[in-house]
């Protein structure tokens, strides 16, 4: 299956369902279109927001303040747009982790 990874001149939009409330973070897979991350932190005062990009950042070994949330902030659904890495990097740290 495809990652949903999309190349945005010079950045990537990346599509998650995140799981908030569970025990650890981690990359749980694929559903359906979107990149499953499950993360250790409630849905609440954007506490799950802040894990997932804490979480991206360091597996993907950039910044914070490279990972924007740039559609469904408030929503399980979201599109993340990750600045400082290219898409076959991308692809290729991903792939090692599903």
């Amino acid at each position: 299956m495809e990652l949903p990874i999309k190349d945005e001149s010079g950045s990537c939009i990346l599509d998650i369902k995140v799981v908030p409330g569970s025990s650890r973070t981690k990359i749980s897979g694929l559903l359906g279109d979107a990149l499953k991350v499950t993360v250790a932190a409630a849905p609440e005062k954007g506490k799950a927001n802040k894990e997932l990009i804490k979480y991206l950042a360091k597996t993907l070994d950039i910044s914070k303040s490279s990972i924007t949330i740039v559609a469904g902030e408030k929503d399980h659904r979201k599109s993340v747009q990750i600045e400082g890495i290219n898409i076959v990097t991308l692809k290729n740290i991903l792939s090692g982790l599903l």
